[in-house]
């Protein structure tokens, strides 16, 4: 099965803006491990802005 580029173009943006990662760090990641933080970084988004 392969994974749609522009929902890794997505992950990968989204990771970057908002842990300031690099483009190299973000790519190392296996692939369910940068799902899994861009999942973590939406709750979190979702958390604070609840709490505004």
């Amino acid at each position: 099965m392969t994974y749609a580029t522009d929902r890794v173009h997505e992950e990968i943006a989204y990771i970057a803006y908002h842990f300031h990662w690099s483009l190299e760090d973000i790519l190392d990641l296996e692939h369910r491990d940068r799902r899994r933080y861009a999942d973590q970084i939406a709750t979190l988004v979702t958390r604070a802005s609840a709490d505004r």
